[in-house]
């Protein structure tokens, strides 16, 4: 096997270089190429796996020529210089390392806080000019204030940790904190306007989104305390800044640090001129530890990735360990081929598919499994749909799709059950692993079958009635069709019957037609995997 080439179009430390080679991987070190678009776009489609930092733009007209292209590694956690739907189409995995500078932002946010409290770069920019300005920088104690956090993930709990340490009183609001969590980092979970009503500081830890976006507005700012102080070192665009500059010079909100705006880089903001306002340039990531833990987290995960299958901090795929993948190979496969067969019939739209896992396959990533059987349901119709793009797809079309997991209850160790409505009808098809590790078939329709899935097969329903199987054997026969396997099975004696036969080579429309034609043939269709 050919090793994987990364190509690595930002700086990145020397030591994530070395990771790669020590994993096996090739390396393509090019620190540069990340400000060059046209060279990018001429070069990428030699590579398996890109690793960048913020200046690299991952636009849909590089991912055109992103021909083996099997992931996106960035050392850092935001991920808007990604074309995260361009690249969930072509069944990219895109990573981020959302861990690695955590601390880092946290402890900016916290230094953000104090020089805030005590106008540290005001009173340095005085002292260093010359002036002995004692009385004009009277600050405040941080010491039994109130501090809001807006979000507490995962930096955000590091930050309430460190101002517990400093002596705050920690309130958060976050829809995702439960009320174990809050209690367990030491928090009170409050709703939003509550915070806005209680805290002396307040500082952002959240994405931005549609529903975060200016979180912290005019109204917002309106409800706050009088001489509240308000910390952003997330995401610019959390907080209007107009609004806040008004409030700023009405004296309403005492003072500002901001680590991030809405227009990066910075040359010109609202809040920039104003006394009370602290500024830096985007540095919540910027110490020598956190760009490393970064660089070595990205050439880890994209590794795994490459060399295993694993997948970790994937924004737009369900993660699987190292040790996950090859257990969860052999069901992939299974759930994809199960869905083409039914994706294959299928000639209506969708309405909803359901699968379901019983038995040891119930225990594993279905969220995986599921997205590999909508992929193989979709694509027969679709074309260009992958494992990655798929569930997104299938929610654009407004398809139900619903998971149901049993223990096992059946004849066999793991079966995956795939069930499709259209709105003509319901088709269900069901298959499962043998100890060989190879997908079988082994219920179409509730009729009871052992197959397993060739690359050219004839699927037929009939009548079960005599001289079917010879007249059917002559078609292929006389066309000079060899026959690989012939699996036959029914309902019950002169009931449904079904045949599934593997061939030799494609199936010329005309001998398709001729089978049709046969007596008592319901429906012949030709199924390629």
């Amino acid at each position: 096997m050919t090793a994987p080439k990364v190509l690595i179009s930002d700086a990145l430390s020397p030591a994530a270089v070395q990771i790669f080679k020590d994993r096996g991987v090739e390396v393509d070190f090019q620190p540069n190429l990340g400000k060059d678009k046209d060279k990018l776009a001429e070069i990428i489609g030699n590579y398996d796996g890109l690793a960048i930092r913020s200046a690299t733009k991952v636009s849909p007209k590089i991912l055109e020529n992103a021909r083996n292209l099997k992931v996106i590694g960035r050392a850092g956690i935001g991920v808007d210089n990604v074309d995260i739907p361009a690249a969930t189409a072509k069944g990219i995995i895109v990573m981020n390392t959302p861990f690695g500078n955590s601390i880092t932002t946290a402890e900016h946010a916290i230094t953000l806080i104090l020089a805030l409290a005590r106008e540290i770069p005001q009173a340095d920019a005085s002292t260093q000019a010359g002036k002995w300005e004692k009385n004009r920088f009277m600050g405040v104690e941080i010491t039994g204030k109130t501090l809001g956090l807006i979000g507490a993930g995962n930096i955000g709990s590091i930050v309430a940790d460190r101002a517990q340490g400093l002596k705050m009183k920690v309130i958060a609001y976050d829809p995702f904190l439960s009320p174990e969590r809050a209690r367990d980092i030491g928090v009170e979970k409050v709703e939003l306007d509550e915070l806005l009503r209680r805290a002396d500081f307040i500082t952002l830890h959240t994405p931005l989104t549609e529903k975060t976006r200016n979180i912290i507005d005019a109204a917002a700012i309106a409800k706050t305390k009088k001489g509240v102080r308000i910390i952003n070192c997330a995401r610019g665009g959390l907080v209007d800044e107009v609004a806040l500059r008004a409030a700023l010079d009405s004296g309403h909100v005492a003072g500002a640090a901001f680590d991030v705006f809405s227009t990066e880089p910075a040359n010109e903001n609202p809040l920039f001129g104003h006394p009370n306002v602290v500024c830096t340039p985007h540095l919540g990531a910027a110490t020598n530890e956190a760009q490393e833990n970064v660089a070595l987290q990205v050439a880890e995960q994209m590794s795994d990735y490459l060399l295993r299958g694993a997948i970790s901090n994937a924004v737009n795929f369900p993660s699987i360990t190292a040790e996950e993948a090859p257990k969860l190979k052999p069901f992939i496969a299974l759930a994809e081929k199960l869905g083409s067969f039914a994706g294959q019939l299928t000639e209506t739209g969708i309405a909803k598919v359901q699968i379901t896992y019983e038995g040891a396959v119930a225990q594993m990533k279905i969220k995986a499994l599921t997205s590999a059987a909508l992929a193989g349901l979709l694509r027969p119709m679709l074309g260009e749909v992958n494992v990655v793009s798929a569930p997104v797809i299938a929610k654009e079309r407004g398809m139900v799709v619903e998971e149901t997991t049993r223990e096992a209850e059946g004849d066999y160790e793991s079966l995956i059950t795939v069930t499709v409505e259209t709105e003509r009808q319901t088709r269900s098809v069901a298959g499962t692993v043998y100890a060989d590790g190879r997908p079988r078939l082994v219920d179409i329709k509730g009729i009871r079958i052992d197959a397993e899935f060739g690359p050219s097969m004839i699927y037929v329903t009939n009548e079960d009635k005599p001289g079917f199987v010879g007249r059917f054997a002559s078609i292929l026969g006389d066309a000079g069709i060899n026959i690989a396997t012939f699996h036959l099975g029914r309902q019950e004696q002169g009931g449904d019957a079904i045949a599934l036969v593997e061939v030799d080579g494609a199936v010329p429309a005309d001998v398709l037609a001729r089978v049709q034609a046969l007596p008592h043939v319901k429906q012949a269709k030709p199924l390629t995997f």
